[in-house]
C-alpha cells in the first residue's frame, strides 16, 4: 500500500479497510450497496437521458457502429450524478491506499447491453492496459513489496446483475502475473492462474465492482434468463497516468503546428496522437 504524503509516493504505515486489502491481494472486491435505491434512480434516469440525447460515438475505426450503440463515454462531463458517484468516499478510500491521494479518473463510459447483446469484443480474456510490470512466465514477484497498482476499474451497477446477465469474470491474483492472458486461451472458459479459476462478479443494484487493471477478466456467456447490463464504469489511475476521458485526437497539448508537422505514425505517437485503445476504446 502507498501514500503520497510530501510529494513522492511511500509505503504506506497506516492500516487500511479490508476492501482495499482484499482489492491489492486478490484483485477484485465488490463494495455493497454504495449507493441507495434513490441514488440508483437518478443515475438511472441521467444515463438514460445521455443514451436519449448522445448518439454513440465510434473511437476506432474499422469497428461496425453497432457495436458502439451500448456505450456513452466522458459521462462525468454529460451527468452530474456520475461525476458525484465515481467521487464517492467509500470508492475513494478503497482505491486511494493503491494508487495514492491524487488519483483521477482516466475514463468513464456508461454501459447499457440489452438483453442477448454479447457483441462487444470483452466476452474474451484480456486486461485493461499492460501488463504494468510485464514479466517472463516462472518468474515470480517477491512477496515484500507490494504489488504496484496503476489503474483500477470500477462498476457502478444500475440494475442487477445475476449469473444469466453475463457478468465480468475475474481470475483471482491474475493481477499479479506480469502477463497478458495467453493467446490460445482467450475463450477458454477453464482458464485459471495458479490453480484459480474464474469468479463472478454477480451484483446487485446500488453495489460497486472494483478490479485491478491487470486482472485477467471478460465477460461470461449470458444465460437464457439473461437480463442485459447497466452500470457507470470509471477508470481511476495514478497521478502520472494521463486521462482517456477523450481521445488524442480531440485533447491534446499541441498547436496546429506540430500537428501538421507529424506525418508518420512514430512522429504522431512521440507527441501524444495516440490511435484510440484500452481505456478511450
Amino acid at each position: 500500500m502507498i501514500t503520497r504524503s510530501s510529494g513522492y509516493l511511500t509505503v504506506r504505515d497506516e492500516p487500511v479497510s479490508r476492501a482495499a486489502q482484499r482489492l491489492h491481494e486478490d484483485g477484485y472486491v465488490v463494495l455493497e450497496q454504495v449507493f441507495t435505491s434513490d441514488d440508483v434512480s437518478v443515475l438511472r434516469d441521467e444515463v438514460a437521458s445521455v443514451f436519449d440525447q448522445w448518439p454513440a460515438d465510434e473511437r476506432r475505426a474499422g469497428v461496425a457502429g453497432d457495436d458502439w450503440t451500448p456505450f456513452r463515454y466522458e459521462m462525468l462531463n454529460r451527468s452530474a450524478a456520475c461525476q458525484r458517484a465515481i467521487g464517492h468516499p467509500r470508492i475513494l478510500e478503497t482505491i486511494e491506499p493503491l494508487l495514492g491521494e491524487d488519483c483521477h479518473v482516466i475514463a468513464n463510459t456508461a454501459w447499457w447491453q440489452q438483453p442477448g447483446d454479447n457483441r462487444h469484443l470483452g466476452r474474451f480474456w484480456h486486461i485493461d492496459s499492460g501488463p504494468h510490470v510485464p514479466r517472463p512466465p516462472g518468474v515470480p514477484w517477491d512477496a515484500r513489496i507490494p504489488y504496484p497498482v496503476f489503474a483500477v476499474a470500477a462498476h457502478l451497477f444500475l440494475a442487477p446483475c445475476p449469473l444469466d446477465a453475463g457478468p465480468t469474470g475475474v481470475i483471482p491474483g491474475s493481477h499479479t502475473s506480469g502477463q497478458a492472458p495467453p493467446v490460445s486461451r482467450l475463450a477458454d472458459d477453464d482458464l485459471e492462474w495458479e490453480g484459480r479459476r474464474a469468479t463472478p462478479v454477480v451484483a446487485e443494484a446500488g453495489d460497486v465492482a472494483l478490479f485491478v487493471s491487470d486482472i485477467w477478466h471478460r465477460r461470461l456467456p449470458p444465460g437464457p434468463a439473461d437480463p442485459g447490463r447497466m452500470f457507470v464504469q470509471c477508470h481511476y489511475g495514478r497521478r502520472d497516468l494521463a486521462q482517456r476521458i477523450r481521445i488524442t485526437a480531440t485533447a491534446n497539448h499541441l498547436s496546429a503546428e506540430a500537428v501538421d508537422r507529424a506525418e508518420t505514425r512514430r512522429q504522431q505517437t512521440l507527441i501524444g496522437l495516440h490511435p484510440p485503445g484500452f481505456y478511450d476504446g
